[in-house]
């Protein structure tokens, strides 16, 4: 037997009447809908279900209403138990950084009104987290945002992160506008240290150097936005990163501001209605955020970039 239709059945019997049963159902359907359905389900039996005026279930319709009763008569409650009971499970993804110095604290805090709430962590950018949201492996993820998200998802943008380029201390370097004028003219030593060229933050910047007709390619590639850093600060080369607001500059780099790209927005993504500890969870990020963003990288005087095709490249009003 169709399931469908044996619900459909059940709230009939239960509201005493086709009319009754799609006001009261919990869902939208149209009562055409519902009466053709039902014929099909007494076609497949062979069997008059209910009298339709004056409703009235038949001998059939008694026996099969008894039977699906008590499974559909739970449904609401056994719903309500399964969100607020002990056994909550939340699936999170997020980039190492936000896991290690951001998210401890706020799940704790979501955790205090769910003391039984069981997570898993798990680290991830932003193409593999969608592919998780996707395969539906998480309930929430902490990623970059782009364009619009896909159908079944929603997201809540969160804060924007400006693209820098890490050098070490010692770096003769003061200017990321330096560092792409001699990239455009081909003397540069150093070799650029990115994360996997898949990712937005890469893909951004090699859109940001075509057209400014800039070769600088990638020599270095790691998995994660922290081992740029770590290779910068070992004497690998430029590393292309990102600041979060709250996050202190890593020990013996500079961050030089990509002044004249447009930052990244990181936000969260997630399917279907928030249940309320997703909706704990969203509201706890959100107050955290408002917390620690600030000015995310202030402007620096930076003198214009020239590339190989002698056009000036202005780094913005002001700066």
């Amino acid at each position: 037997m169709n399931v469908h239709h044996l619900e459909l059945f059940y709230y009939v019997a239960r509201y005493g009447g086709i009319m009754e049963a799609v006001r009261n159902m919990p869902y939208g359907i149209q009562q055409p809908a519902v009466s053709g359905q039902l014929l099909q389900l007494e076609s497949h039996l062979g069997v008059k279900l209910f009298r339709r005026r004056p409703f009235e279930l038949l001998p059939a319709g008694v026996e099969l209403f008894q039977f699906v009763q008590p499974f559909f008569g739970q449904l609401t409650t056994v719903e309500q138990r399964l969100k607020t009971g002990s056994c909550r499970t939340l699936r999170v993804a997020a980039p190492v950084m936000a896991l290690r110095d951001h998210l401890p604290g706020v799940l704790q805090a979501v955790r205090q009104r769910f003391p039984d709430l069981q997570l898993t962590l798990r680290a991830g950018q932003q193409p593999q987290v969608e592919a998780w949201l996707e395969r539906q492996e998480l309930d929430i993820a902490i990623t970059l945002l782009e364009g619009n998200c896909a159908k079944g998802l929603h997201h809540l943008p969160l804060m924007e992160l400006p693209l820098v380029l890490w050098v070490p201390k010692s770096s003769r370097f003061r200017h990321a506008s330096e560092i792409l004028e001699a990239a455009a003219a081909e003397n540069l030593e150093e070799p650029l240290i990115s994360i996997t060229g898949s990712e937005l933050a890469p893909r951004r910047f090699r859109e940001y150097l075509e057209t400014r007709s800039i070769e600088w390619p990638t020599r270095v590639e790691v998995t994660d936005l922290e081992l740029v850093s770590v290779y910068v600060r070992n004497g690998f080369g430029i590393g292309l990163g990102l600041t979060v607001p709250g996050t202190p500059t890593p020990e013996g780099l500079r961050a030089l501001p990509l002044i004249d790209l447009a930052p990244l927005r990181l936000g969260a993504v997630w399917q279907g209605d928030p249940d309320p500890v997703m909706r704990a969870l969203l509201d706890t990020v959100q107050a955290h955020v408002n917390r620690v963003a600030g000015p995310s990288v202030p402007p620096t005087e930076a003198p214009p970039v020239k590339p190989r095709s002698g056009r000036t490249i202005d780094p913005g009003p002001g700066r």
